[in-house]
């Protein structure tokens, strides 16, 4: 059984016991999230209506508050003007572990 939940601007398709990387979170570690399901496959049985969807919910539970993503290297150039600038970036991100599908 699996289900794409929404989370933090993304689907994601997610499975009990599966730790996703998700946009900062306000909770804090060991706290309880809960996430919009959008999609939901049990074996052949597919639920998508949105009445039948409204009973879902994807629990999880906190597992790193204070993750960050890869670097990514921002670089801007001008030709024949010497004008050149390096930048990084690391988005934050929060570590979560899907803990029941219901």
């Amino acid at each position: 059984m699996y289900a794409i939940v929404k989370a933090g601007g993304h689907q994601e398709k997610v499975e009990v016991g599966d730790v996703i990387y998700v946009n900062r979170l306000e909770a804090k570690k060991g706290e309880t999230v809960e996430f919009p399901v959008a999609l939901v496959v049990d074996s052949s049985k597919v639920v998508l209506g949105a009445k039948d969807l409204a009973n879902v919910s994807v629990k999880a539970e906190v597992v790193n508050d204070e993750a960050k993503g890869p670097k990514i290297s921002i670089m801007k150039y001008k030709n024949k003007t010497g004008v050149a600038r390096r930048k990084g970036h690391r988005q934050q991100l929060t570590a979560v572990k899907i803990t029941a599908i219901a």
